[in-house]
């Protein structure tokens, strides 16, 4: 195992820390990267660049040639080659528009879970997944409805503050509920 993957230990460690069920927690990791913190071909760091997020971080963005406006998010090779080209323009605009590790925690979200600048965040998740998920509970103890929907199982409501409005398009909710009913058995 690679020093940098989580165990069950750290992970229901985390949970109790937090007061949340383990397989509460395992199902927000799981639907939010499948259970890994790094791409296991590259050993990068999980992203998801969010080109609607860039636009808000660095509004002089127009005034710069990137094709990433024209790719559309998908495989880590592709969040890289989206996530770099906005890296040349604005590299902390970059960071702050893209979520990371393996609960996608948005970079903007740096001082809120107690980092002084999004680079710092960044370099704390690339250290392994048991930081990741530290990450992502510091985000959900920071918005009070979050921790208690995730406390209360209430997946539409974790879905709605987590997820976005959108979230029932692509039945965020359900896929969370399916993922703690399948830990909550183990």
């Amino acid at each position: 195992m690679d020093a940098r993957t989580i165990t069950t230990d750290q992970t229901k460690a985390i949970a109790a820390k937090y007061g949340v069920e383990y397989a509460a927690l395992m199902s927000v990791i799981t639907v939010e990267s499948s259970g890994v913190g790094f791409n296991p071909p590259t050993g990068k760091l999980i992203i998801r660049f969010e080109p609607s997020w860039f636009e808000r971080e660095f509004a002089d963005w127009r005034n710069h040639k990137s094709d990433w406006l024209n790719l559309p998010p998908g495989n880590q090779a592709q969040e890289y080659k989206l996530f770099n080209n906005a890296f040349g323009i604005n590299p902390t605009a970059a960071m702050l528009s893209t979520s990371v590790g393996m609960m996608q925690v948005m970079g903007f979200h740096f001082r809120e879970i107690g980092f002084g600048t999004v680079g710092s965040m960044w370099d704390f998740a690339k250290v392994n997944e048991a930081n990741q998920v530290e990450l992502g509970m510091r985000f959900i103890k920071s918005e009070p409805v979050i921790l208690k929907a995730m406390i209360d199982k209430n997946w539409p409501l974790f879905a709605l503050h987590y997820n976005g409005e959108r979230y029932a398009e692509n039945h965020y909710d359900i896929h969370l509920l399916n993922a703690y009913n399948k830990y909550a058995t183990v």
